[in-house]
């Protein structure tokens, strides 16, 4: 099970450096609703249509995951982990979703190399 961050969905909807590296972790690929709402955002914010994108989300069939009461405490848990590499709370509920799973979580982000969080593993997709 892959677990997506908003940097490589946002790689692939924007067909940046990644993209097709990106799209080899779409089989059987879960977002949190939290990376969700950062894609959307985003998307808005570089002048996208929200609405669409969501739709090209739906047409890959990505598994969108609730950000539930359990989520938030493992995102939580994970800021100290992380805090010395600055990552967001989208970051960390990624994160937080890959545990759960016993997934991989995927990122173009490059602050997440080298992290070392014990029971997470991850993936950097090459920009």
């Amino acid at each position: 099970m892959n677990v997506l961050d908003t940097s490589v969905v946002l790689a692939m909807v924007n067909d940046e450096a990644g993209a097709i590296e990106s799209r080899s972790f779409l089989d059987r690929s879960l977002i949190s609703s939290v990376n969700l709402a950062e894609v959307l955002q985003k998307a808005a914010q570089f002048g996208l249509d929200p609405e669409e994108v969501q739709k090209l989300l739906g047409e890959i069939e990505i598994g969108i995951v609730p950000f539930d009461n359990a989520m938030a405490s493992s995102t939580a848990a994970l800021w100290s982990l992380t805090k010395h590499r600055g990552l967001s709370l989208a970051d960390r509920a990624c994160l937080a979703l890959a545990e759960a799973v016993g997934g991989i979580a995927v990122t173009a982000d490059g602050a997440w190399a080298d992290l070392d969080l014990p029971g997470i593993d991850i993936h950097l997709v090459k920009r």
